[in-house]
């Protein structure tokens, strides 16, 4: 998907998505794959959230040519990375569910600001149960709407195709898909279904919105990842 925007008052971003399924798969080829589409913002499921997570994290960030900015091991794998060329403020990490035989769930945010905007952004992980994952969407809003900036972002693994009530859900809070036409993502080698998605609200433009391919991706994870190149209003 590619739309042109002209407007002297937005800054572009560069928003990854991915499901690196616990790097249990080939880890240089997922350092080719994040490097290779320069992100500004990388939103990740499934990051290290065992023994010493937090270096791991920044372990695999050094890796990526980014900053490991939030979550891991306190929000169930969802984590925040961004590079340097952004400034990063209020860095969340927040708990959604501990649930006994079930994976822990929870949600990595900060602010992010570049050239003037100021975007909200949340890292994503819902839960295998729809009852459960339309009250996570409904959290996730909760604490988007609590950052100072009315330009929000979320992006991450829904279990879930749209247009379910999970995406709805989402809608509800002003957080819309940026590509209903998007192309499947799971799984990575031959993806049959689309349980992955970037959100935004109005005023987020999309310029481009592609699921990356090619024999890397193949080899990374078990997910193909979402890349969003945006465009945000600056304060004024």
């Amino acid at each position: 998907m590619s739309l042109l925007w002209f407007d002297d008052q937005v800054t572009e971003l560069r928003v990854l998505s991915y499901n690196v399924r616990g790097l249990r798969d080939d880890r240089a080829a997922l350092a080719d794959v994040v490097r290779s589409v320069d992100p500004d913002v990388v939103c990740v499921q499934e990051a290290p959230k065992y023994l010493r997570w937090r270096s791991k994290c920044a372990s695999l960030a050094r890796e990526w040519g980014l900053l490991y900015v939030a979550g891991g091991g306190s929000t169930g794998g969802t984590a925040l990375f961004a590079h340097l060329r952004v400034d990063v403020d209020d860095a969340r990490e927040m708990a959604l569910s501990r649930q006994f035989g079930w994976p822990d769930r929870g949600v990595a945010s900060a602010l992010i600001a570049k050239s003037g905007a100021r975007i909200a952004v949340a890292s994503i992980h819902l839960p295998l149960v729809a009852e459960q994952r339309h009250q996570h969407a409904a959290r996730v809003r909760e604490l988007l709407d609590t950052y100072d900036t009315s330009h929000r972002l979320a992006a991450g693994d829904l279990n879930e195709r749209p247009p379910g009530p999970t995406w709805e859900a989402f809608g509800l809070g002003g957080l819309a898909d940026l590509d209903p036409q998007c192309g499947p993502t799971f799984p990575a080698g031959q993806p049959v279904k689309r349980i992955d998605g970037i959100l935004a609200t109005e005023g987020v433009a999309v310029v481009e919105h592609h699921v990356l391919d090619g024999p890397a991706v193949a080899r990374a994870s078990d997910h193909r990842p979402l890349l969003a190149v945006v465009r945000v209003p600056t304060d004024g």
